[in-house]
This record gives C-alpha cells, sequence and structure tokens, in this order.
C-alpha cells in the first residue's frame, strides 16, 4: 500500500494532539515522531504493538517509555491518517472519554475538513 500523509485535527484556536506531542521529554516526543513516521509510511498496514484498532473508526498509534504508555488516537480520512486526541496511561486500555472526545472530532473533521486540518502558521 502507498504511503498516506498524517494531519493533526485543530479546533479553531489550537491544535491539541499536536500541542502535546511538542510538550513532551525529549525521549517520548522522538519516540512519537518515529511512530508517526511509521503510521505515514504503512497506513492501514500499520499493526500491534505499534498501532491498533479501538472502535468507530478510531484507532491509536502506540508507544511505551518505562512505565508510561503513549497515545495517539487517529482515524483515516481518504489517503490521510488525521490524528484527532493524545494521552497517557498507565493501563493497557484507552480511556472511554478519550475515544469518545476523538469520535467528536473525527465528526467535526469529517463535516469541514478544511477548518479542521491543522496547518503551520495557523491557530
Amino acid at each position: 500500500m502507498a504511503a498516506i500523509t498524517v494531519v493533526f485535527y485543530r479546533d479553531p484556536d489550537d491544535c491539541p494532539a499536536l500541542e502535546w506531542l511538542d510538550s513532551l521529554p525529549e525521549e517520548a516526543y522522538a519516540k512519537g515522531i518515529v511512530r508517526i513516521e511509521r503510521l505515514a509510511g504503512l497506513g492501514h498496514e500499520l499493526r500491534r504493538p505499534e498501532a491498533d484498532y479501538l472502535r468507530d473508526g478510531i484507532y491509536e498509534l502506540r508507544w511505551r517509555l518505562g512505565h508510561v504508555n503513549f497515545r495517539l488516537l487517529y482515524f483515516f480520512y481518504g489517503r490521510q491518517a488525521v490524528v484527532l486526541a493524545h494521552g497517557l496511561t498507565k493501563e493497557d486500555k484507552v480511556p472511554c472519554k478519550d475515544i469518545a472526545l476523538a469520535a467528536r472530532r473525527k465528526a467535526r473533521y469529517t463535516a469541514d475538513p478544511e477548518r479542521h486540518t491543522y496547518r503551520e502558521g495557523l491557530t
């Protein structure tokens, strides 16, 4: 399968997942970037332990550092993977509230992709 484009969901005033990623310690950030690059290269073919399907079209991009599980939640929209939300867990499961947030953002994105696609320099 051909490579896909990874984009970040944005609200009118911020890009929550990208801001969270930028705030991570260097080693956690670096691991996250590697996962994003793998998602871009493999798309739907990326599997556990790096990615997994959750529900309602929402997937998780996974990495671990120490005892902390890092997650980026995303969905596929045409030839894009749209990163919707983020999270840290000490458990193996993503909390239902995080999946619900991602599902709400997914609905907003699909209703108006242009408005909700992060672009450098726009907030």
